[in-house]
């Protein structure tokens, strides 16, 4: 008996070129927010039209090309990732410049002082995405991150960090030492964070203008940057492990800073 030849694969729709692509309601409705149009719009064929309806007359309205596709495209191209049946193509996202977060901070007109995240040799996107989507949810008013030895901020961070990577602003210094350094002359106080350190995290006090500085897994920070920091604090640890993922250590720091604001307003 004659075998029937095995059909080929089917392929997906080509990706748009010279875009990235951004996965999820929450993260295309933070595209929009932010003011920036996708080129195209991939909408999940079936009942998501009527459920993403709003979302979809939003990117039409900035000229968005919205395109309808069978499930099976949008999960061959996110990869395991929660597309919810909308994907937006856009160009790639680019670091804010060091020079407006100087500008920021020098005319300050926030009721609230300055929260700010320094991550510090972190290479690795999904931890780079999940710090980022821990200071939106803390409600921090930016990330530093140095120009070398850090994750780029690519569709991956994107899709990890559901929406953060374009509502808080990313800020990329040359040096990181010296961009601390400018941060203490305008009043910022830099907590540097360090399994070696005596003072505990939360006997730190993060009321004022704060800049908490998270380094890479294993290395911590780099020398230069530790030595350009305030003061140093450590995570308690109770249990048998040494240490913890860069990201729940950042949610930690982050949210005892929003505790210790809210019990002084």
């Amino acid at each position: 008996m004659k075998k029937k030849p095995r059909s080929a694969p089917r392929r997906g729709p080509k990706v748009p070129g010279g875009l990235e692509a951004v996965y999820g309601v929450h993260a295309v409705q933070a595209l929009l927010a932010r003011g920036e149009t996708p080129r195209e719009l991939w909408l999940q064929e079936g009942e998501a039209a009527g459920r993403l309806s709003e979302l979809v007359e939003r990117a039409r309205a900035r000229g968005a090309r919205v395109i309808s596709h069978p499930r099976d495209d949008l999960d061959r191209l996110a990869q395991g990732a929660a597309h919810q049946g909308v994907v937006a193509f856009c160009p790639p996202l680019a670091f804010e410049a060091e020079a407006s977060l100087w500008h920021r901070l020098q005319g300050w007109s926030n009721a609230e002082a300055p929260l700010l995240l320094v991550l510090d040799g972190i290479t690795d996107v999904h931890n780079f995405g999940a710090c980022l989507r821990s200071a939106d949810a803390a409600g921090a008013h930016g990330v530093l991150v140095p120009k070398d030895r850090s994750a780029p901020l690519n569709a991956t961070v994107r899709k990890v960090a559901c929406g953060a990577a374009e509502s808080v602003p990313v800020y990329q210094v040359t040096n990181l030492a010296r961009a601390l350094g400018k941060l203490k002359e305008l009043g910022v106080w830099v907590t540097g964070t360090a399994g070696e350190a005596e003072a505990s995290l939360y006997d730190a006090d993060f009321t004022a203008a704060t800049a908490l500085v998270m380094g890479a897994e294993g290395k911590g920070m780099r020398r230069l940057t530790r030595e350009a920091c305030d003061q140093l604090v450590k995570l308690p640890m109770a249990g048998s492990v040494s240490s913890l993922n860069v990201s729940v250590a950042t949610g930690i720091g982050l949210f005892e800073a929003i505790r210790q604001r809210s019990l002084k307003s």
